[in-house]
C-alpha cells in the first residue's frame, strides 16, 4: 500500500503476524478509512481490523446483534455484504462471534496487529485462510 499521510497506518501498518499489513478487499471497499486495507488509529473506536471472509452464518449472527451488514445503504455508500465478500470487522465483534462458534475465517497478513489486543494469535490462527 503506497504511503498516504491521512491514514494513521500509512504504509508502516503491520499484521498480527508481524509483516507489512496486506490488503483485504476492495469490491466492495473496506477497511475503516475504505481503503481497502484494515488500517487502524486513535478515530477507529471500533477497531475494524480484522480482516474476515463474511459468511451467511456470521451475516446471520451480525444481524442477530443489531449490525445489519448485508442490506444494502446506498446513502452511505455501503454495498451490503454477501458470504465470500472480505471485510474488516470490529475485532470485538469477531471475539463475540468466536465465543459463539461461528466466526468467520480470516485472512491473517491483512490483519492489523490491532486486533492482538482483542483476540489472541492462536485463535486467530484456528480461523486462518492464509496459513499452509
Amino acid at each position: 500500500m503506497p504511503f498516504d499521510p491521512k491514514h494513521p497506518g500509512g504504509n508502516t501498518a503491520r499484521n498480527v503476524l508481524g509483516g507489512p499489513l496486506g490488503e483485504c478487499g476492495s469490491k466492495p471497499l473496506t477497511g475503516f478509512y475504505r481503503d481497502g486495507c484494515c488500517n487502524s488509529g486513535s478515530d477507529d473506536h471500533g477497531a475494524h481490523t480484522v480482516c474476515a471472509l463474511m459468511t451467511k452464518e456470521f451475516l446471520a449472527f451480525s444481524l442477530g446483534r443489531g449490525n445489519d451488514l448485508s442490506t444494502p445503504m446506498p446513502d452511505f455508500g455501503f454495498p451490503g455484504l454477501e458470504a465470500g465478500d472480505r471485510w474488516c470487522l470490529c475485532a470485538a465483534r469477531w471475539r463475540e462471534a468466536f465465543k459463539a462458534g461461528c466466526a468467520p475465517r480470516v485472512v491473517l497478513n491483512a490483519t492489523h496487529e490491532r486486533t492482538l489486543d482483542y483476540v489472541s494469535l492462536e485463535d486467530l490462527k484456528k480461523h486462518a485462510i492464509d496459513l499452509q
